[in-house]
This record gives structure tokens, C-alpha cells and sequence, in this order.
């Protein structure tokens, strides 16, 4: 059996919490996680919004030492900037205006569990520094008091953004980065591994048909034809809002190419500016190629699957061109 097609279970909704997929680039992070689970090694998931970052978070915990304590899931966006700080760590009554108990914080909640904090991006930077200075000692300090106590958490952050270039902007400090950076993951977006989009159609198709008590939509040839070729700028996410609607709208039916969305069917192209003016004298093609390839390595730092991003390639093409061109 494919490593990509084991199914993990989780505790709530089980039409998203589960990992559907057999592609090379899925089964590739897939296997670093599993092998990531044993440790306490703080991991960086790094993707785009809706590729499944979460489904990861979970499958590392559940496969961890701590899966018979808490995950506790902290969405970082979400978290007023004013009292970040308080909602992570805890505060005592009295700390500031409305503090009126003492309040444990996300940080102590998931003693001897599992700590994921997603969008970490979006932490301010006196955040970061108190975050770092916990990674580093396991010691949290309260707001508003004045010693610290050792909390056992076992921390899983993600992001959408391109932390590098955070650091570069000024918005997140260097030193929190590679104190992360240990065991980084990279989600492929669902573009990148349309091999999987017949499983995960069929999945979400039998997993909303029987949450709704409908029959569960057919695709056709033609239908999962223009599904592969869109480009599901949502990822899994919109995947799995789009069967919710059809499991709705066309339930037990037959879908052809012709009942997909308006976007779907013939999404919008912008007009494309020349990129390259091509000389009088000529060019090779291998050389551009070549440059482009390095140019992408030099702004990604070496990370092969944000490389293959920049150039709209497979990390599995990019590296055959690579080895084609003795690139390394």
C-alpha cells in the first residue's frame, strides 16, 4: 500500500481531518512527519492557506509520545494583537484593566501536550521575543507576575507567508526563525499533486453525501478533466467547499464539464506581458534555463519546493532538470 494511502483519523470533524492522497510529493512530507511524530523536535509547517497544514499538526501529535494528552490549536490570526500576549502565556487578576481572575494561558493549557500555533506570521515582534525566550528555557511567565514557571509543551507552528522574507521586511525576527527552522515541512498545493484529485473527489463526495443523507454526485471524464487543470487557489479547502456544493445542488447526478462553476470551466486569464525579449542574434533555451533554475535556488535559499513553486514546476521536474543539467 501506498504510504499516501493510509487515512488518519482525528477527534472532530471527519470530513476535513482526514489525509487523502498517494502522490510522490504528498508521501514525501507525509514520511517526514511520521518520522518527526517520535521526537519533541519543534517542527515549521510551511504552506499555502487550505493545503492542509492543520490535518499535519494533528497527524504528528497523534503520532507522538503525547497523543493521549491535548493539542492545542492556537489560530494566531485570530488573536487580538492588544492581548496576544495574555491569551498565549496567561495573565493574574489584576495585570490590566479587565483582568479580573487569574487566567492560564493557551501556553499552560497544553502542559505535556502538543502546542500548534498557526499563522505564526502574524505574532508581533515583542510576542516573538517572549515566544523565543519560552522555546528556549520552556519557562512561561504570566502577565503581570514577576517569576516564571517550566511548562512540558511540545510546539507546531505553520504559516502561509514566506518567513525569509518577513525577516527581510522587519516583521519577524531572525533568531525565532531558525529556532523553528529545525524541521521544516513543506505542504505541496493541490496544483502540484492533481494525481490525488480523483481520491479526494471520491472521498469528499461519500463523506458529504452521508453527513447530508443524499446520493453521492458521479464526475465524468470530462468533469475531472477541467478539475485537474484549474489551478484550486484555496487548495484542499475550496476542493472540499466546491463538492459540498454539488453534493448539494446535484446530488445522486452525474456531473459533466458543463455543470462545473463558471470558474472552473474557464477561469480567467490575464493577458501575459513578455517576460523575455528575444535578441536579433538569438538564444539558447538551455541557458535560460538553466539561469532560471538558479536564480530560483539563490531566492530560495537552496528549499528545492518553493524553487519548483517560483518556476511553476513539480519538485520532482525540477530536480530531473536539475540532475539533466548537473545543477546542484
Amino acid at each position: 500500500m501506498a504510504l499516501g494511502n493510509v487515512v488518519e483519523d482525528f477527534a472532530h470533524d471527519q470530513v476535513e481531518q482526514k489525509l487523502i492522497g498517494e502522490s510522490p510529493e504528498l508521501n514525501a512530507v507525509l514520511w517526514a512527519a511520521k518520522i518527526t511524530a517520535a521526537s519533541d523536535v519543534t517542527v515549521l509547517i510551511q504552506g499555502e492557506s487550505g493545503s492542509g497544514k492543520e490535518v499535519f499538526a494533528r497527524l504528528i501529535h497523534n503520532g507522538s509520545q503525547r497523543n493521549k494528552q491535548k493539542l492545542v490549536t492556537v489560530n494566531c490570526a485570530a488573536i487580538p494583537e492588544n492581548l496576544a500576549e495574555s491569551m498565549l502565556f496567561g495573565h493574574l487578576k489584576g495585570a490590566f484593566t479587565g483582568a479580573c481572575a487569574n487566567q492560564q494561558g493557551y501556553i499552560q493549557s497544553a502542559h505535556k501536550g502538543t502546542l500548534f500555533l498557526d499563522e505564526i506570521g502574524e505574532l508581533s515582534l515583542s510576542v516573538q521575543a517572549k515566544l523565543l525566550r519560552f522555546l528556549e528555557s520552556s519557562e512561561c511567565q504570566q502577565v503581570g507576575s514577576t517569576c516564571a514557571e517550566t511548562v512540558d509543551v511540545r510546539v507546531i507552528v505553520a504559516t502561509n507567508r514566506d518567513l525569509r522574507a518577513e525577516i527581510a521586511k522587519g516583521n519577524f525576527r531572525e533568531d525565532l526563525f531558525y529556532r523553528l527552522h529545525i524541521v521544516p515541512l513543506e505542504i505541496p498545493a493541490l496544483r502540484e499533486r492533481t494525481g490525488d484529485l480523483p481520491l479526494l473527489l471520491k472521498h469528499f463526495n461519500q463523506a458529504l453525501a452521508k453527513q447530508y443523507g443524499v446520493k453521492p454526485a458521479v464526475y465524468s471524464k470530462s468533469a475531472i478533466k477541467c478539475l485537474k487543470a484549474y489551478s484550486w487557489p484555496g487548495n484542499v479547502r475550496e476542493l472540499r467547499n466546491f463538492c459540498e456544493r454539488m453534493s448539494i445542488l446535484l446530488a445522486g447526478q452525474t456531473i459533466d464539464a458543463e455543470n462545473l462553476p463558471a470558474e472552473i470551466r474557464a477561469p480567467k486569464r490575464e493577458t501575459a506581458k513578455s517576460l523575455i525579449s528575444l535578441p536579433e542574434t538569438g538564444l539558447s533555451l538551455e541557458k535560460v534555463e538553466i539561469e532560471l533554475i538558479q536564480q530560483a535556488l539563490e531566492k530560495t535559499l537552496g528549499n528545492r519546493s518553493r524553487a519548483a513553486r517560483l518556476l511553476g514546476l513539480s519538485r520532482d521536474t525540477l530536480l530531473y532538470r536539475m540532475k539533466k543539467y548537473t545543477l546542484s
